[in-house]
């Protein structure tokens, strides 16, 4: 293994504390006794195709300075290769460094880990998500928290958890069921009415609402929470439970676990870890051992 890691670091996360993370994660690296490179890009493009070289160049490791967005384009640079990934975790929701047990707003404390765990081999395999080309490492989104994704994005003034009870409460206001086709597995394709279908490869999604809370990222399954067609009383009355977990035992909420899925509904944006993917129909699919993780 080269002593020689990567930084993949986005400046304006988490407002401004990428930049701020940079430099405590690599000095913890440092005074490891690694050198430590940083890449940045102008745009995600830029970033992206910055992290592939560095990981066809044979870099130590990829380690992300930043939020979800930036583990998500990193994701796309290590997935199927043995370059192990790391994150220190300063955005906005970190749901996939949260489902690993990292640190979340400590980058002296997740580059400390980091290093230790390059210098004692113990890297992690653990399961993706894949949407065509696309990797997902925690939750896809479609229905009503798609919705409430696109509109927290929008909603840049303000951060963190509240950002999306914000988007919650105003996505109520127009809120429908959607009726969806889909498909477990090679089971039949059956038809629902649903305020939601979340796909889980890890067990959160906007800062902490633990929407697949069973999900393992080693088991080569996805997990798929259906919220079925529920009143807008129901509904604000279910999602604050999402936080703990306890939502998964209200009778409109039923849990699959599967190796793929289909999903087809008209008007309906799906997101992965935070970001855009595309409209439905879509087909998901768990890939055991995708990529190599720094993490306990």
């Amino acid at each position: 293994m080269t002593s020689e890691i990567t930084l993949f670091v986005n400046p304006t996360a988490g407002s401004g504390r990428g930049a701020r993370a940079a430099q405590p994660a690599a000095s913890a690296l440092r005074d490891a006794g690694f050198s430590v490179r940083t890449v940045l890009g102008e745009d995600a493009d830029d970033a992206l195709r910055r992290a592939r070289e560095a990981v066809a160049g044979g870099t130590g490791a990829l380690i992300t300075v930043g939020g979800d967005g930036m583990m998500s384009l990193a994701l796309q640079a290590v997935a199927g290769t043995a370059t192990p990934l790391g994150a220190v975790a300063v955005g906005t929701g970190n749901d996939f460094a949260r489902a690993l047990g990292l640190p979340i707003r400590d980058p002296a404390a997740a580059g400390r880990l980091a290093a230790e765990a390059l210098k004692a081999g113990t890297v992690r395999s653990i399961d993706l998500g894949r949407v065509g080309e696309r990797w997902f490492g925690s939750v896809l989104a479609s229905g009503f928290d798609s919705r409430v994704n696109d509109r927290g994005n929008r909603m840049r003034w303000i951060g963190g958890r509240f950002k999306y009870d914000l988007a919650i409460l105003a996505e109520l206001a127009a809120f429908r069921p959607v009726p969806y086709r889909l498909r477990l597995d090679d089971g039949p394709v059956t038809e629902v009415e649903a305020t939601l279908i979340a796909v889980g490869n890890g067990t959160t999604y906007g800062g902490g609402m633990r929407i697949c809370a069973d999900a393992v990222m080693d088991d080569g399954l996805l997990d798929v929470t259906v919220v079925g067609d529920c009143s807008r009383t129901t509904l604000l009355k279910v999602f604050p439970k999402v936080y703990r977990g306890m939502h998964l035992g209200h009778p409109a909420v039923t849990v699959h676990r599967v190796s793929s899925i289909s999903l087809e509904a008209a008007g309906v944006t799906a997101y992965a870890d935070g970001e855009p993917l595309g409209p439905l129909p879509l087909d998901a699919t768990c890939v055991p051992g995708a990529v190599r993780v720094l993490a306990p």
